[in-house]
């Protein structure tokens, strides 16, 4: 090369770089990443569906070797790598990647558990009916084409696209300082928005028409429809103000309900992982998470699938709850998935923006206009030439033995015949081209026939071409003819994805993670505390063996999953976990071990009930109601609930409420009966007075049904049972805060309503 040749531009380097990056970033959103509003492809997906109609691979016709079609595509449309190209078309082919496949494969194109497709030369492929449809046209002038890279042929700019593949089938690219990303949706529920939007604001006369709003399309449109199914569980709000701003994301889960397996035990089924997961990898990882633990309330995984996704899960426990084991395994694995939403894509084809639901469906109707204009005007232009060439094949019918004689004698036989019968270039062009055979269908009755003909067919799309109205309804024809092959009401067209209300938040609890088992609870009079397995009768009981010099002092039946309550005598509440309870042969551990008791005596043990209500006093006889949830204890410290109020008085008693009556009776031997609305709620206090006391305590306290009475063990040997019912109970019964009255003759000696 020559000096002369040389070009030397004098640039800064920042200023070169920029241009040159601009370039290429530009190159990479227009030519590669983002996919046209119009047709919903990329350059190469449109480069091989093109390659495909041009070898006549329609979906009536026998497949060819995908080799064939990479190499027309990258050796005619697309200069890049092979491989490339190929992973294109298998996705095309994926029914689990592609919600409507674009190309109907042959071979082994991979499969939802991540393994590879076979090599292209092991594989074929041909057409689908979508694909079909994307192509629609595309021979009459319906679109532009360009010259390719190498300026020897044509390709398309665009596709006739009668069918919505954008929002159908979605797109994912990541370009240069942009991304897209859009879920796939169901094509009858496209159908139904873009007939509202015509019916709307297109057909109707422009004083007229109303816009549609996303809160209707949204009614049409409720959400993406994925290839794999799975249940769409985002919110309605989130949902429509994705739709309305084209930005957003989808919460997806897997699809599973509760297998069971008899004897009350169960198993779930997951049968619809969510969309790109792949489902080797998934199972991969959940079984690391068990053996790391982290999954506690699942004992194994299974792997059951055959054709369908079959993943069984098998709980710790059949007390596990369904729900809650299912939130802990949504939340550590990828059986949830959100799918974001980012309409930006090529707005005609150049200019790339985020788009709304409403200007992707509207662009799409657009297209479609804008390809039945100019195929009308194609098959015009056609109809224009016909009918010129019929004007002249029956001038030639009229004169057929002058005609003959002209081509057989003349040396310029096409001037002859334009300048004896008026003809056009055209007409005598093809009345020379004419076969021989040809001239027996030279009758004038078939020519003026098919001229009638082709002139109704002008008329139509002449009016078709002066009336807007009348192109919108023939385009929502044509949407209602798309929704009827591809629609629900086919196999393909289908939902498969299902609508789901946004989850409510299921917390987990600690006890759900704790395998639950029911369990007995010994306190002794000195304090060592243990739990052996089941619920041990009073005989077995009895049986247990203390410390020497110890003995029983509470036994509570309970389950692992609960929470023990410990009431001090200080009015305390302590806390402990069933499950953390120490077990075994031996003797237990001090409870002062396992929380700060200091010089306090525990009093009352129970199990935390969650809604219930307690009734907690002192020996000074005041008292009052708090709830369970209340006075369950975070530390060590414990929770003060009762304040102990005169010197000399302790706490005495916490009781559950189950009834609707309170009595109380003093260990001088006077009972009190008075409505349980007498006693507040209160979190924390002293309490009101419960019984009026002169050089007195309080003894014993019950809650009970009225209409039932109180009942109790009479002395001696044969251990009757006494009741005291109204009307003779009505002695007893005051107001709270009363002294009472002396209680009826056989009641207890130690003033106690239960031994």
């Amino acid at each position: 090369m020559t000096d002369a040749a040389l070009e030397i531009l004098d640039k800064r380097l920042a200023e070169a770089l920029g241009e040159r990056y601009l370039s290429y970033a530009l190159s990479t959103i227009v030519s590669r990443s983002l996919p046209d509003v119009r047709d919903g492809l990329k350059p190469v997906h449109r480069r091989l569906l093109f390659a495909m109609s041009q070898l006549k691979l329609d979906p009536s016709t026998p497949p060819k070797k995908c080799a064939r079609v990479v190499g027309d595509v990258i050796g005619k449309f697309h200069p890049h790598g092979d491989q490339s190209v190929y992973d294109a078309l298998v996705r095309l082919a994926q029914d689990f990647a592609a919600r409507y496949p674009l190309v109907e494969g042959q071979g082994n194109f991979g499969n939802i558990d991540g393994d590879n497709p076979a090599a292209m030369r092991y594989t074929e492929a041909k057409m689908t009916e979508v694909a079909k449809a994307m192509l629609s046209g595309i021979d009459d002038d319906a679109v532009d084409f360009r010259p390719t890279y190498d300026g020897e042929q044509e390709e398309p700019v665009v596709l006739p696209a009668a069918f919505p593949n954008l929002l159908a089938n979605g797109s994912a690219g990541i370009a240069v300082g942009m991304a897209t990303s859009i879920p796939p949706h169901n094509v009858g529920e496209i159908c139904g928005a873009l007939n509202l939007i015509i019916e709307r604001e297109l057909l109707p006369v422009p004083e007229k028409r109303r816009p549609v709003t996303v809160d209707e399309l949204v009614q049409w449109i409720p959400g993406p429809d994925f290839p794999t199914g799975g249940v769409l569980v985002e919110s309605k709000d989130v949902i429509r103000e994705s739709y309305r701003t084209g930005r957003g994301s989808f919460r997806l889960r897997a699809k599973w309900h509760k297998e069971p397996l008899g004897q009350g035990t169960w198993q779930v089924v997951v049968t619809e992982i969510p969309y790109q997961v792949g489902k080797s990898k998934l199972i991969e990882k959940m079984a690391d998470l068990l053996a790391e633990r982290k999954l506690p309330l699942v004992e194994d995984i299974k792997e059951e699938s055959a054709e369908d996704v079959r993943l069984v899960i098998v709980p710790k426990s059949r007390n596990v709850d369904p729900a809650v084991m299912m939130e802990q395994v949504f939340r550590n694995t990828d059986l949830e998935t959100r799918f974001s939403l980012n309409m930006n894509v090529l707005d005609g084809g150049l200019v790339p923006r985020v788009m709304t639901l409403h200007e992707v469906l509207r662009a799409f109707l657009d297209h479609r206009q804008e390809v039945l204009i100019r195929r009308s005007r194609h098959r015009l232009a056609q109809i224009d030439h016909r009918l010129e060439v019929l004007a002249g094949y029956l001038i030639a019918y009229l004169n057929i033995d002058e005609v003959i004689r002209i081509i057989r004698e003349e040396d310029e036989p096409k001037k002859e015949m334009m300048a004896r019968f008026g003809l056009t270039d055209v007409q005598a062009e093809a009345i020379l081209n004419m076969r021989l055979r040809s001239l027996r269908k030279l009758e004038e009755f078939e020519i003026k026939k098919e001229h009638d003909a082709l002139t109704k067919e002008r008329e139509g799309l002449q009016a078709l071409l002066e009336d807007e109205r009348k192109r919108w309804k023939s385009i929502s024809k044509e949407v209602a003819e798309m929704d009827k092959k591809f629609g629900r009401s086919t196999a393909l067209g289908e939902r498969r994805t299902e609508i789901a209300d946004a989850p409510a938040d299921i917390a987990v609890p600690v006890e759900a993670l704790i395998e639950r088992e029911p369990i007995t609870v010994f306190l002794s009079e000195k304090g060592w505390i243990r739990a052996v397995s089941k619920h041990l009768t009073p005989a077995e009981a009895a049986e247990a063996k203390y410390k020497e010099g110890d003995k029983e002092k509470f036994v509570l039946h309970a389950e692992t999953t609960d929470k023990i309550l410990l009431f001090a005598s200080t009015g305390k509440f302590y806390t402990l976990s069933a499950d953390k309870l120490p077990r075994g042969r031996g003797f237990g551990e001090p409870v002062r071990l396992m929380v700060d008791l200091a010089d306090a005596e525990i009093i009352h043990v129970l199990r935390h009930r969650p809604g219930q209500k307690l009734i907690v006093a002192a020996t000074d006889g005041r008292g009052f109601q708090v709830e369970a949830d209340e006075v369950v204890a975070q530390t060590r410290a414990g929770k003060q609930v009762l304040n102990v109020g005169d010197e000399g008085s302790r706490a005495m008693l916490a009781i559950p409420v189950e009834g609707d009556t309170v009595a109380v009776i003093g260990n001088n031997r006077k009972l009190l009966v008075f409505p349980l609305e007498q006693l507040p709620v209160m979190a924390r206090g002293k309490g009101v007075a419960l019984q009026k006391y002169k050089d007195a305590s309080l003894s014993d306290l019950m809650v009970f049904k009225l209409a039932d009475g109180i009942s109790w063990t009479m002395g001696g040997t044969a251990g009757k049972t006494r009741t005291v019912a109204q009307p003779e109970l009505n002695a007893w019964i005051a107001d709270r805060g009363t002294p009472g009255k002396m209680a009826p003759n056989g009641f207890p000696k130690d003033n106690k309503f239960q031994d």
